[in-house]
């Protein structure tokens, strides 16, 4: 490989060939490599939150035909860069009769949780923190660290809609868990992995294609998970006054804001690894370089569907939220895991097209026979509901009077 065609393999092996010319152990020196490279990648992460708070609030604009940040550099490109420092400059408040042990872990678990995501993602053939054989039930693990965060921020405040955002969150969140971990089974079941790499490597034909119910039903969980708009009610402002966080100020506050951001991203990037291909494309073999631009390619494409939800959708009630994953979510999660692993089954060992459109087949059938469903209950619904409240007519002496 060349400088030119993987720069990132090329400068870790010149580190840690440097490193073994100075005397120190081959073992010692690959793990102070892991360090660095541990660092750079966290290092990216939250640098690159940066500039998803200033597209996300541009594009969010022109989608509600507005202008967003346009007065701090080009473009306001700068507006991130000015907010970030406005909060390093607060004052840090700390209420009274807090846990503060558990009040100031708080934002670091949250942030760690995100960033702990990336560790197993390929970025491209030779570019990943770590190629563990089971990346994916990692992912799942890591994740809820996250909820553990929010947890720990809403109770250890001392602030009652603090606590009450943080319930929201062991409803919500969980909730969604449920169809997440179980669409979380179709790539892993269609590539017989549990590794992230080896799912990358199992998609001669993109699992979206294979599964693109399981595509849909995992992206919106994910977005519920990360609690974004219209799933935002961990932080109702115009119910519980910005919820598990309200009590936080500074950049604590914004370590929050920061695992929000990042993480709509790492949507993007574990739904690209799981169901488009991941670093795969035309020369990605060959050119490691070429299979980390397709892969930020693809995430951003899922992480713009993601500020696309927030920006067009309006918050739903909480009730009905978790209504729509236990009960519809849920249920039809399941029903595709099911139909899917007897027809793989059924189709063990035939040609790539049958076995491709076979599980497509199956997907659209399921999708049809559910929107046939929707629309019988919705049928029903209006009907009992009519005879239930007729409609009111008015009384004969007001007609007189008219």
């Amino acid at each position: 490989m060349t400088f030119l065609s993987d720069p990132i393999s090329s400068i870790g092996n010149w580190l840690e060939n440097f490193l073994i010319g100075l005397g120190l152990a081959p073992n010692f020196s690959a793990l102070i490599v892991t360090a660095i490279g541990a660092f750079v990648l966290a290092a990216f992460g939250l640098m690159i939150v940066l500039l998803l708070i200033w597209f996300e609030r541009k594009a969010v604009a022109r989608m509600q035909d507005r202008l967003g940040p346009n007065r701090i550099g080009p473009y306001g490109i700068f507006q991130s860069v000015a907010d970030t420092l406005k909060l390093l400059t607060k004052e840090y408040i700390t209420p009274a009769g807090a846990d503060k042990v558990v009040y100031n872990l708080a934002p670091l678990f949250a942030v760690m949780a995100v960033l702990g995501i990336w560790a197993v993602i390929p970025f491209a053939a030779t570019v990943y923190g770590s190629d563990i054989n089971v990346g994916a039930l990692y992912i799942v693990a890591v994740g809820a660290i996250g909820v553990l965060a929010i947890i720990m921020a809403g109770w250890s405040s001392n602030n009652k809609y603090a606590l009450l955002g943080a319930f929201r969150v062991v409803s919500q969140l969980l909730c969604y868990e449920v169809p997440l971990v179980i669409t979380l089974l179709i790539p892993v079941m269609l590539a017989g992995s549990m590794g992230m790499n080896a799912i990358v490597m199992a998609q001669d034909t993109w699992f979206i294609f294979l599964a693109p119910l399981g595509f849909l039903i995992f992206l919106i969980a994910s977005i519920a998970e990360v609690g974004r708009a219209p799933f935002d009610l961990l932080e109702a402002d115009s119910e519980i006054v910005a919820g598990f966080n309200i009590e936080y100020s500074g950049m604590k506050f914004g370590m929050f804001f920061v695992a929000e951001f990042l993480h709509a991203f790492t949507i993007g990037a574990v739904v690209a690894t799981l169901f488009l291909g991941g670093w795969r494309g035309p020369g990605a073999e060959t050119y490691p370089i070429l299979g980390t631009i397709y892969f930020f390619i693809k995430a951003f494409i899922v992480y713009f569907i993601v500020v696309w939800a927030r920006g067009t959708f309006p918050r739903i009630r909480i009730d009905q939220m978790l209504n729509f994953s236990w009960k519809f979510l849920t249920p039809l999660a399941l029903v595709l895991l099911i139909v899917m692993a007897v027809q793989l089954k059924l189709v063990e060992g035939s040609p790539t097209w049958v076995y491709v459109t076979s599980s497509f087949a199956v997907n659209v059938l399921i999708a049809f026979g559910t929107i046939h469903l929707l629309r019988s209950f919705a049928r029903r619904e209006r009907k009992r509901v009519s005879e239930e409240r007729p409609l009111a007519t008015a009384p004969e002496s007001d007609f007189q009077q008219i």
